[in-house]
C-alpha cells in the first residue's frame, strides 16, 4: 500500500472512530471504510501487533455486505484464525471456523460463479476443519482451474497450501515437488510475503530431512523477503528455525543465543505458541555441556562433537542405545538384551557374537575421539553385561506434540491469507 492511500485510510478510520456514536457520518462509502480498516489491520499484523490487528479485522467485518463481500469476509476470518492459533486459543479458533462454515452454507448458492478462488477458499476451509484428504482433493482441483482461468495469485496460494499440508502430513517429497512448482510461478509474479513464506517452509522441510545446509540457506532467504515486505511477524519463527539447525549440528551456544533472541521477540507480542515451543527447546539446552541428545519419537541422535548421527537402517543399534540410556549405569545382561532387542530367548551360540558385534558397531557410531585420538566412553562393558556411562550428560528431546496439537489445522502465522 502506498503512502497516499495509507494516509487516506487513517483519515477515514479516524473519522469513523471519532463519530461512530454521533449522527454525523463522513461522505465515504461503507465499503471503503471496511477496506481501510482491513488494510490497516494487515499493517499491524505484519508488524507483529496481533492484538491491534485483531481489533481492526473485527472492525472491518462490521462494514461488510454479503454476499458481495464473501471472499473478503473469508480472508478476514483467515487472519483471525491464525491469530487465535498463535495464541493457542483453540476455542476461539473453532468459533471462527464455525462462522466460516455458516458463510459457505448460506451464501455459496448466491455467488455468481464457482471459480478457482471459491474452490481455494473451500479447500482452505476443509483444512481448517481438519478434513485433510478432502482439502487436498479440492486444492488439486483449484490448481487446474486456476491455470485454466489464468489466475496466478490463486494458483500460487493453492500451491503453497498444498505444500504446507504435505509437510505437516510428513510427505516431504510431495512438499518439495509442490514447492518447486510454486518457486517457478513466483519468478513470474511479484509476491514478497508469499516468497518469504515459501522459503520459510522450504527451511522447515529441509530441516526435517536433516539437510541443514539447505535449511540454513532457505531460512536466510525467508528473512530477506520478509524484510523486503517489512513484515516482522515471522522473525521469531525464522530465529527458531535457525536455532534448530544449530542445535541439530551440536552447536549448543549458537542455538541458545538464537532461542533467546526469538524469546525476546515473543515478549513484544502475543506469540504464545512460539513462546511455548521455544521454552521446551531451551529446556533441552539448559546445560551447555550436554554430550548427547536423543529424540526417540523421530529416531534421531545428536552428539555434540559429531553432530547428527546417521543410523541409516541400523534400527537394532538404535534400539540398543535407547534401551541402555533409560537407566545410565545399570547393566543389561545378554538375557535381557536378547529378549528386549531381538525378542528371543538367550542362546549363547546365536546371541554372544550378535550382541558383541552390535555393541562394537554402536560404539563406532556414537563415541567421538578427542584431540589425542582417544574415544569418549559412552558404552561400558562389565561382567553383568553392558551399561550406558552415567557420567555422560544426556538430554532427551521433549515431545512438543501438545503444542502442535493446539495449532488449528496446521495453520501457522506465516501462512498467506
Amino acid at each position: 500500500m502506498n503512502l497516499e492511500n495509507m494516509v487516506l485510510n487513517e483519515e477515514i478510520i479516524q473519522q469513523h472512530l471519532t463519530d461512530e456514536d454521533s449522527s454525523y457520518r463522513p461522505e465515504v462509502d461503507g465499503d471503503q471504510v471496511g477496506r481501510s480498516f482491513y488494510q490497516l489491520a494487515k499493517v499491524h499484523y505484519d508488524k507483529a501487533d496481533l492484538k491491534k490487528a485483531e481489533e481492526l479485522f473485527l472492525k472491518s467485518l462490521s462494514y461488510s455486505v454479503l454476499p458481495r463481500d464473501f471472499f473478503f469476509v473469508f480472508k478476514t476470518y483467515g487472519f483471525l484464525i491464525r491469530i487465535a492459533s498463535e495464541r493457542l486459543d483453540g476455542a476461539r479458533a473453532q468459533e471462527i471456523i464455525a462462522d466460516c462454515q455458516i458463510l459457505f452454507d448460506k451464501y455459496e448458492t448466491k455467488l455468481g460463479s464457482l471459480n478457482a478462488e471459491y474452490f481455494l477458499s473451500l479447500g482452505v476451509l476443509y483444512n481448517y476443519k481438519g478434513k485433510i484428504e478432502e482439502s487436498l482433493h479440492i486444492l488439486e482441483k483449484t490448481k487446474e482451474l486456476a491455470k485454466k482461468e489464468n489466475a496466478p495469485e490463486v494458483l500460487a496460494k493453492a500451491l503453497y497450501s498444498l505444500s504446507s499440508i504435505y509437510f505437516h502430513q510428513k510427505l516431504t517429497d510431495k512438499a518439495l515437488e509442490t514447492l518447486g512448482e510454486l518457486k517457478q510461478l513466483l519468478q513470474i509474479i511479484n509476491k514478497a510475503y508469499l516468497r518469504g513464506s515459501m522459503n520459510l517452509l522450504y527451511g522447515q522441510v529441509y530441516s526435517a530431512l536433516n539437510d541443514f545446509t539447505m535449511a540454513a540457506f532457505y531460512y536466510k532467504k525467508a528473512n530477506f523477503y520478509f524484510q523486503v515486505k517489512r513484515s516482522w511477524n515471522q522473525y521469531g519463527y525464522i530465529l527458531l528455525g535457525r536455532a534448530n539447525v544449530h542445535k541439530k549440528n551440536g552447536k549448543v551456544n549458537d542455538a541458545m543465543a538464537l532461542y533467546e533472541n526469538s524469546l525476546e521477540f515473543c515478549e513484544q507480542g502475543d506469540f504464545r505458541r512460539l513462546k511455548t515451543i521455544l521454552k521446551k527447546e531451551m529446556e533441552e539446552l539448559n546445560e551447555s555441556n550436554i554430550d548427547i541428545y536423543l529424540d526417540r519419537s523421530n529416531r534421531k541422535v545428536y552428539e555434540k562433537t559429531l553432530g547428527m548421527i546417521n543410523f541409516k537402517h541400523r534400527f537394532v543399534l538404535l534400539e540398543i542405545l535407547f534401551l541402555l540410556v533409560q537407566n545410565p549405569g545399570d547393566y543389561y545382561d545378554k538375557e535381557i538384551l536378547s529378549k528386549e532387542i531381538w525378542k528371543e530367548e538367550y542362546n549363547p551360540l546365536i546371541h554372544d557374537k550378535l550382541i558383541y558385534t552390535s555393541i562394537s558397531r554402536l560404539r563406532k557410531l556414537i563415541e567421538p575421539k578427542n584431540d589425542n585420538g582417544e574415544k569418549r566412553k559412552y558404552l561400558i562393558r562389565g561382567k553383568d553385561g553392558y551399561a550406558f556411562n552415567p557420567d555422560v550428560k544426556i538430554s532427551f528431546h521433549m515431545n512438543i506434540k501438545k503444542v502442535e496439537s493446539e495449532m488449528i489445522a496446521n495453520i501457522e502465522i506465516s501462512d498467506p491469507v
